[in-house]
């Protein structure tokens, strides 16, 4: 069930039986060559759906640009200051619980989000409990952090998973829109992997994008499988987080 395709009396009854909603959140950025740029934000949205059929959860409008600063000499990538995605984070947590909603977990498709996302929490809380309120509980959860998908990734892609512009998150980007699969070379098949400073040290340490890894070998069939045992995996994260004192 998404927000955006209910009227407020549906989402008003909705909260008689259920005080819990799924807000997928990622980013806009390059991944690699043959990675959309939307990976981060359609991954996790198009999981947070799934999830929301498998466990009769509503599901929040997507965050859809994240902190990306890394990845700014790319074209096409967009960012939030962490402080600016701090008070959005905020925001859309102290507007839904100010109808009620009790226990929000956010279902991230960005690695780069994960410092601010769990800061925001903090500022969120301050301002509830400000307001005498204490009820409300957020929880952070990564799309790929699952019972399934690690195992799944190395059975797949062995050492050439990499970091960024994964195989795993082409793959389920392939599956979820089977019309924008793109085919490009890629020398080296396996990108070079390190640590970087900047987005300009990025940029030169990973010229095409990629860290550590080979999406080349992403396919729609990989990614049915990895979005098939994410979904299954997270309804139950959500349904236990649902059931928490």
């Amino acid at each position: 069930m998404q927000l955006q395709l209910t009227t407020w009396p549906e989402v008003e009854a909705y909260l008689t039986r259920s005080r819990g909603i799924i807000v997928p959140i990622g980013s806009t950025e390059q991944h690699g060559p043959n990675g959309l740029v939307g990976t981060d934000a359609l991954c996790a949205e198009g999981i947070a759906r799934g999830v929301g059929l498998a466990a009769d959860a509503l599901v929040a409008p997507t965050i859809s640009v994240g902190m990306a600063v890394h990845h700014m000499r790319f074209p096409g990538t967009m960012t939030l200051r962490p402080s600016t995605l701090v008070m959005v984070i905020r925001d859309s947590v102290l507007s839904l619980a100010e109808h009620g909603f009790e226990r929000i977990l956010f279902l991230n498709g960005h690695g780069g989000n994960i410092a601010t996302i769990e800061a925001a929490f903090y500022e969120t809380y301050a301002a509830l409990a400000a307001e005498g309120r204490t009820n409300v509980r957020c929880r952070l959860r990564n799309w790929w952090n699952n019972d399934s998908t690690p195992a799944l990734s190395r059975e797949l892609y062995g050492g050439a998973e990499g970091s960024h512009a994964t195989p795993s998150e082409v793959a389920v980007t392939q599956y979820l829109f089977p019309d924008h699969v793109k085919r490009v070379p890629l020398d080296p098949p396996v990108a070079p992997s390190s640590h970087f400073y900047d987005a300009a040290d990025f940029r030169r340490r990973f010229p095409d994008g990629r860290v550590g890894s080979n999406p080349g070998l992403a396919t729609p069939e990989h990614g049915r499988r990895i979005y098939e045992g994410a979904v299954a995996g997270l309804a139950e994260v959500y349904r236990g987080f649902l059931a928490e004192p």
